[in-house]
C-alpha cells in the first residue's frame, strides 16, 4: 500500500531500520493511538517499545552508546512514527534536539555525562525557548541568569515545553548579561543551561516548578507544560559548551534540525490521512458505486497524493543537505512550511471524503484533523518560515547593479 513517499538511495541498514519502525507503528501504535489520545494518556508502553528499539539514541554517536545514524534516517523514522500518532513523534523530537545540541556544542564532560544516558533512554530531554509573552520574538526573552560564585541563579517563566513533565533534562535559554556589556545585541547575551530535574509535576527540584499539563485541542498524550524558575541554582559547568553568550546560536542550530523533524511529522500525518481517505473512498457507496469512482473524489485523491509526494521530497532534500555539512536553513524552512501547509490540506480533504463520519470520534480522521494545526505553528510559524526563506533568497540572488 505504501506506494507514495519512497526514498531512493537508502542503504540496507536504513531500509531495515525503517522496516522495523513501520512494523512497530502498524502493530503497536495505530491500533491504540486514538483511544489513548481521547483519554489524553501518556503512551508509556509505546515509549518503552521505542526505547527497546534504540530510537532514543538513533543519532547519538556509537561511542556514546547510540546508533550513530544520519538526520535523514531519523527524519524518515519520525515520518513513520507520526503516521501512527504525531504525539509520539513529539516525545522523540524534543529529546533528539537536546541530544543534537549536546553533540554539536557540549563540552567533553557534558557529552560523556549526558549522551550515554540519553542514548539508553534513561535521561529524556526537553528544550525551552518560548515564554508567555514571547511568541516568535526570541530576542525578547526576559528569563534571566545571574552569576553567584560558581553557580548561576535563574529566574523567569517559560512556556510550551513538550515533555516538560516526563523529561529529566531541560535545555533552557535565558538572558545572561554577565560578561556582556550594556548595549550588546540581545541574541549575543543569551545562554543555554542544562537543567537536570526529577520527572513529574510540582516542585521538581529546589527553585524549579512544572505546574501541570496544558489542556490542548490536539497533540494529546504528550505533556506540554510551563516551567517556572524562582531562584533556581545551576552550577557553572552546566552552561552548554561552557561559555555564556552562545545560547541563541546553539538553540537555532537545534531548531534548524527540528524544522526538518516537523516537516517529517507533517509528511507522516499527511500520509496517514491519504491512506484513510483512499481506503474509505473505496468502501463508501453512493448512487450505486464506490465514491472513489466519482471523478470529483478522484481529483481530490490525486491532489492529496501529489502533495504527500512533494512534501516528502522536500523533507528528504533538507535532511540530506544538513547531513552533507552544508547550510540548510533555506531548505529546512521550505520543507517545514510546505509540509505543514500540505498536511493541513490533505487532512482536510480526507475529512471531507469521510463526510459526516469524519466528524465522529469513532473515526481516526477526527484525531488527525485536530493534530494537523499544531504543525502550522510548531518550530516557527508559516510567517517565520517565509521570512527565513525570503532573506536567504535575497542572499543567494543578490542584485548586481
Amino acid at each position: 500500500m505504501a506506494r507514495l513517499a519512497q526514498t531512493a538511495g537508502l542503504t540496507d541498514v536504513q531500509q531495515e531500520i525503517l522496516k522495523t519502525v513501520r512494523e512497530f507503528v502498524d502493530k503497536e501504535i495505530i491500533p491504540v493511538a486514538t483511544e489513548l489520545e481521547h483519554r489524553d494518556e501518556y503512551p508509556q508502553q509505546i515509549v518503552d517499545g521505542l526505547k527497546e528499539l534504540g530510537l532514543f539514541g538513533l543519532m547519538i554517536p556509537e561511542e556514546y552508546g547510540g546508533l550513530g545514524e544520519s538526520l535523514l534516517t531519523y527524519a524518515l523514522c519520525v515520518e513513520e512514527i507520526a503516521r501512527g500518532w504525531m504525539s509520539v513523534s513529539g516525545i522523540i523530537n524534543t529529546h533528539f534536539i537536546v541530544a543534537y545540541m549536546l553533540k554539536q556544542h557540549g563540552t567533553q564532560e557534558q557529552k560523556d555525562y549526558f549522551l550515554p544516558r540519553m542514548a539508553a533512554g534513561e535521561t529524556r530531554g526537553a528544550f525551552s525557548m518560548s515564554e508567555p509573552a514571547l511568541g516568535s520574538d526570541v530576542s525578547a526573552i526576559s528569563s534571566k541568569a545571574v552569576k553567584d560564585g560558581e553557580e548561576y541563579v535563574l529566574n523567569g517563566q517559560k512556556m510550551w515545553l513538550t515533555n516538560g513533565g516526563t523529561s529529566s533534562l531541560v535545555a533552557v535559554l535565558v538572558r545572561s548579561d554577565e560578561g556582556h556589556p550594556e548595549g550588546t545585541a540581545p541574541h549575543k547575551s543569551m545562554t543555554t543551561f542544562l537543567v537536570e530535574k526529577e520527572p513529574g509535576f510540582g516542585e521538581v527540584r529546589p527553585g524549579l516548578t512544572i505546574p501541570g499539563k496544558i489542556d490542548k485541542m490536539g497533540y494529546k498524550g504528550v505533556d506540554t507544560t510551563e516551567l517556572i524558575m524562582d531562584g533556581l541554582r545551576i552550577p557553572a559547568n552546566r552552561v552548554l559548551g561552557g561559555v555564556t553568550g552562545r545560547g541563541f546560536y546553539q538553540m537555532m542550530d537545534g531548531v534548524e534540525v527540528g524544522r526538518v523533524n516537523v516537516a517529517a511529522r507533517g509528511c507522516g500525518v499527511a500520509q496517514r490521512a491519504f491512506e484513510l481517505g483512499v481506503s474509505y473512498a473505496q468502501q463508501r457507496h453512493t448512487f450505486g458505486k464506490a465514491i472513489a469512482q466519482h471523478q470529483a473524489i478522484q481529483f481530490k485523491l490525486a491532489e492529496m497524493a501529489t502533495k504527500v509526494e512533494a512534501a516528502h521530497a522536500m523533507m528528504v532534500n533538507a535532511a540530506r543537505k544538513k547531513d552533507s555539512g552544508e547550510r540548510n536553513d533555506l531548505e529546512a524552512g521550505m520543507a517545514k512550511y510546505l509540509a505543514s501547509e500540505y498536511c493541513k490540506e490533505v487532512v482536510e480533504d480526507a475529512f471531507r471524503i469521510h463526510g459526516g463520519y469524519g466528524f465522529s470520534k469513532e473515526y481516526e480522521i477526527e484525531r488527525l484533523y485536530r493534530e494537523a494545526p499544531m504543525l502550522l505553528i510548531g518550530e516557527g510559524t508559516a510567517e517565520i518560515q517565509k521570512m527565513i526563506i525570503g532573506r536567504r533568497l535575497l542572499e543567494e540572488y543578490r542584485f548586481q547593479g
